[in-house]
């Protein structure tokens, strides 16, 4: 009998220092914290030079002498290759040999007409006659003119095509040109942060943007947000925007990639520590605690996502209390003890409040 009380009374002391254990637990809670903020997106971008253009040859013949080299520097009006023009100084001899007779036919008929002894016609005819032969001089010297390939612009030559020697065809490709003074880099939108951006109070204002490089560092220039494509990409769902960047150094070149970098503002928003929340079929849950301390599983939308901090915009209101930490040892309905932080606290020392 002795026994059997005596093994009662631990019994209930054991349980009663439990439950005075469970009592002492106390959880962290704070709340979402109000505030304007601003995050930085990145979108995977493609680089292209302001001008980007072919040079191909503008008539057939043997490719004479090439006046430049691959990746040089070039001035508007350098000289780039040359055709052999013998064929075309013959053509404008004869063209400039026409004209001289047509010219010469042309003052006779003057002549005889001022003398009643042709008509009219005549004369308008020799005229016409005149007027032909100097338009074959005026296209023989074009022809002519496009036997020497100059650059059209300052900008830097990429690879030969062809080589001295060469049997050109009209039209053939030689190489390409580029005008790297500003860059154009094209980068993708989402139709629902399209929408934000369009109908946003500064839609009219260009906005500023950064360019990450392949090396993981940020381009010394700032671009502007110039143009939005007309169409969407219907496979996609994305827009391409274009923004334009001075290239001064020329540290960028036609085809390279990069990751735009634009910062976006959110006006009011609030703003919780990523570790409070946690994750159910890829939706965000957190832990609210009531006014008796029982804990709610409440569903929430993140807007944004920054270092350590998710803004939300759905699911909280300033005077919510969540569960800062432990959260994988409280359950839905379960009342707690709870030891309150104030939120710019926790904002600040994140550090401290790691699990």
């Amino acid at each position: 009998m002795f026994i059997g009380v005596l093994v009662l009374l631990i019994l209930t002391s054991c349980g009663t220092k439990k439950e005075e254990k469970q009592e002492e637990a106390k959880f962290l809670v704070t709340s979402p914290v109000k505030k304007d903020t601003s995050i930085t997106k990145d979108y995977v971008s493609q680089i292209h030079s302001i001008r980007h253009i072919e040079i191909r040859a503008l008539e057939k013949g043997y490719l004479q002498h090439i006046s430049v080299d691959e990746g040089q520097n070039l001035k508007k009006g350098q000289a780039m290759f040359q055709i052999m023009p013998n064929v075309y100084q013959a053509d404008l001899q004869k063209a400039a040999a026409e004209a001289k007779v047509a010219e010469i036919e042309l003052k006779n008929t003057q002549l005889l007409a001022d003398g009643k002894v042709v008509s009219e016609n005549e004369l308008l005819m020799a005229k016409a006659n005149f007027d032909k032969a100097n338009a074959e001089v005026s296209l023989a010297k074009t022809h002519l003119g496009f036997t020497a390939i100059k650059a059209p612009f300052a900008g830097i030559m990429n690879h030969l095509h062809v080589r001295e020697g060469s049997l050109l065809d009209e039209g053939e490709l030689l190489t390409t040109l580029s005008d790297n003074s500003k860059m154009w880099v094209y980068f993708n939108v989402p139709e629902s942060e399209y929408l934000d951006y369009i109908t946003s109070k500064d839609k009219d204002v260009k906005k500023s943007v950064g360019l990450l490089m392949a090396n993981n560092k940020v381009f010394n220039q700032t671009g502007i947000v110039e143009t939005i494509e007309a169409d969407f990409n219907n496979q996609t769902g994305n827009i391409a925007f274009r923004a334009t960047f001075d290239n001064p150094d020329g540290i960028l070149r036609h085809g390279e990639t990069g990751s735009i970098l634009m910062k976006i503002p959110f006006k009011d928003v609030l703003i919780i520590p990523q570790k409070s929340t946690f994750e159910i079929l890829d939706k965000k849950y957190v832990f609210v605690v009531d006014k008796d301390n029982i804990v709610k599983q409440r569903l929430i939308h993140v807007a944004a996502e920054m270092k350590d901090l998710f803004v939300v915009d759905k699911g909280l209101s300033e005077n919510d209390k969540i569960i800062l930490d432990g959260i994988r040892m409280v359950k839905d309905q379960q009342k707690v003890a709870i030891e309150f932080v104030e939120p710019n606290s926790v904002i600040s020392n994140l550090a401290l409040y790691a699990e």
